[in-house]
């Protein structure tokens, strides 16, 4: 950002764009760059590192906030103070007069009002470890993986588990990380002179962001890795069974820690979010937590009663009596053998359907006739 190019403009969308469209720009563009479609490109790993950057504080409604505060400040050129002193009510600073050079925007803005700017940018830039120096922090915290899975509707209703196949960021096998090929020197970075970091801003209002050559490292190859390209990361496949807990619904989510990409130069590995997607069962329905099966049962069970027997979602069977003169649609219940979730448990309600023969024999058909008119009714 030295260059005064800020995140929006990484991205390419607006300062007003809505999270969703910043998302939707940030994976077109991630696709764009990404390393692997792009192996003859030696700066779209770059690019797609710069990209990957702003959405991660773009795409986080604190983060953004607090780099809006920034940016209004005039952190990354653009508007803001320009790098004229602010001048606090009562505090005797001199503002410059209209037409001069770096007259700024806000002349009267009381910088402690909002935690004052170091705060910001240190929550900004650290997190949770904000209040440390920016130069003493070189890791990132891995990529968090997001992921939609098709979960089998017995195993949604019931838990269990499910294998899930990811591609993540892993350390490179070759240069174990440091982007260096073999019996490559590794010399101190010539854009950030070795500090990991460099600066953008103005006098006081100055901040540290990790370097992008060099990726914090304070250090370059002078040959770069040929199956990494000098990033120290390789995708990976892996397999995770993941833990489906009873009840679970099409959106619902569970949150691995840990389990997404590897965290670059030592730091956190990611988390992996998985969204579920319920697949739909031949036999069974789902009413909130009660179970619907439709059992089909002929015309002479329906007119004349009879028994049928019922699997239920543990496997065992029930029988239940099917009263005579029963009419299609009609529901009989089996109490406790629906979906159980946070202690409450639902019911099976079995719903029948009627079935007719497709065709009949002369006797048949006969004996249907006399039936129909030894009834009454109309055919």
């Amino acid at each position: 950002m030295a260059n005064g190019t800020d995140f929006y403009a990484v991205l390419g969308v607006s300062s007003s764009a809505t999270a969703d469209e910043i998302k939707k720009q940030y994976r077109r563009l991630a696709k764009q760059y990404h390393p692997d479609t792009n192996q003859n490109d030696p700066k779209a790993a770059d690019r797609f590192k710069e990209i990957s950057e702003a959405y991660n504080v773009l795409g986080d409604a604190e983060k953004r906030k607090e780099y809006d505060d920034m940016r209004r400040l005039g952190a990354f050129g653009g508007v803001g103070f320009g790098g004229a002193r602010a001048s606090r009510p009562g505090a005797g600073g001199a503002s410059r007069g209209p037409g001069q050079a770096g007259a700024g925007t806000f002349t009267d803005f009381d910088v402690g009002g909002i935690g004052g700017l170091g705060d910001l940018f240190s929550s900004m830039f650290g997190g949770a470890a904000g209040a440390r120096n920016a130069r003493s922090r070189t890791s990132e915290k891995g990529q968090t993986i997001e992921q939609t899975v098709e979960v089998p509707f017995r195993i949604a209703a019931a838990g269990g588990k499910v294998p899930v196949e990811l591609e993540v960021n892993e350390e490179c096998a070759m240069c174990r990380g440091s982007g260096a090929a073999p019996g490559a020197q590794i010399k101190p970075c010539g854009e950030c002179s070795g500090r990991g970091v460099i600066s953008f801003g103005q006098g006081s209002f100055a901040v540290n962001r990790p370097c992008p050559v060099c990726m914090g490292r304070g250090s370059v190859p002078t040959e770069r890795c040929g199956t990494c390209r000098g990033t120290g990361e390789a995708r990976a496949r892996r397999t995770v069974n993941i833990t489906v807990p009873a009840g679970a619904e099409t959106g619902s989510k569970v949150r691995l820690r840990g389990q997404g990409g590897k965290g670059a130069a030592g730091g956190q590995a990611g988390d992996l979010v998985i969204t579920f997607s319920v697949l739909p069962d031949r036999f069974y329905k789902r009413d909130g937590l009660d179970l619907i099966a439709t059992v089909p049962i002929n015309i002479a069970q329906a007119t004349l009663g009879s028994r049928v027997s019922v699997k239920t979602l543990d496997g065992k069977k029930v029988a239940i009596r099917i009263p005579a003169g029963t009419s299609a649609g009609r529901r009989f219940k089996i109490g406790g053998q629906g979906i159980e979730k946070e202690g409450r448990k639902g019911d099976l309600l079995v719903e029948v359907t009627i079935t007719v023969p497709e065709s009949l024999t002369e006797a048949q058909e006969k004996a249907m006739r006399d039936f129909a008119e030894a009834s009454g009714m109309k055919y």
